[in-house]
């Protein structure tokens, strides 16, 4: 390891910045360097444009990995380097707005039955019953299982905050039958290894075959069943604050997204289609 990277390791955890965050970064920085064959520090304003224009034309890279690579030469040409002029001429783009997939009850029901598999069915099921992020789920012990009080304990979730959530009736009871089965010492899911928690391509994969199997149509990763969650909350009625907190968003504005997905007041408009002819039907029956 040289001591360019050891040093904006050190810089990262310095400033708390979560274990996946800190490999992100320091992959987007590699791969930077290795691009030029040169060592970052060497490296300057005219090389930044000239990587970002190749992940974008060339690479066809996602947007999301185009402004973690941003955040990601920001930090180093900032924090490591103490570049700070540096900042300006790393632009990020603009973020392109997308609605998130969200599954239908009966989908999500589906999804889950198609599970033969207790503990993969154990896993993605409290996913979607607590609207977890999967790092969340992989990151259970057992005494985060509250039943007394009927509730979850989501411990240094994203922000590195600590959180609250619902436990169902129905969760806690496959959750008992999971534990019988299985028996996990320590991590409520524990991977290959059982001193190590669950691996979240695992828990992709184990998305991904479940979806196949139940034969749905949408593209269904992990975070649709949170996005899912969300959603049907909010079509049962629960005000926006409570999912926030929830979920464990820092804005509202982000969690404001899923009024746009829900589709209950969609449903509950009449189309003027059919204003339109429920008149002339009434017209023509004068």
């Amino acid at each position: 390891m040289t001591a360019l990277r050891q040093k904006m390791i050190e810089d990262l955890q310095i400033r708390n910045y979560a274990p996946n965050t800190v490999r992100a970064y320091l992959r987007c920085v590699t791969l930077f360097a290795q691009h030029f064959g040169k060592s970052p520090d060497q490296l300057g304003p005219e090389q930044i444009r000239q990587y970002q224009l190749y992940l974008v034309k060339q690479k066809k890279c996602s947007w999301t990995h185009f402004n973690q690579t941003v955040c990601a030469l920001r930090f180093f040409y900032h924090a490591t380097l103490g570049r700070k002029e540096m900042i300006d001429q790393i632009p990020y783009s603009r973020f392109e707005k997308r609605l998130p997939i969200v599954l239908s009850q009966s989908e999500v029901a589906a999804l889950l039955h198609a599970i033969e598999n207790l503990k993969h069915r154990a896993i993605l099921t409290t996913i979607y019953a607590a609207g977890l992020r999967v790092s969340e789920a992989a990151q259970l012990i057992l005494p985060d299982i509250d039943s007394a009080r009927m509730i979850i304990q989501v411990r240094q979730g994203k922000g590195h905050k600590d959180r609250l959530v619902m436990l169902s009736p129905t969760l806690l009871d496959l959750l008992r039958q999971y534990w019988k089965v299985y028996r996990p010492a320590h991590w409520l899911f524990p991977g290959k290894r059982p001193d190590k928690p669950i691996n979240a391509t695992t828990i992709y994969r184990i998305c991904q075959h479940a979806a196949q199997t139940a034969k749905l149509a949408k593209s269904v990763s992990p975070h649709t069943l949170r996005h899912s969650f969300a959603t049907h909350l909010l079509e049962a009625g629960t005000d926006l604050r409570t999912i926030q907190l929830l979920l464990g968003h820092h804005n509202l504005k982000t969690t404001a997204l899923y009024m746009h997905v829900s589709t209950q007041a969609l449903r509950s408009t009449i189309s003027p289609l059919d204003l339109l002819f429920s008149k002339g039907n009434q017209e023509s029956t004068k």
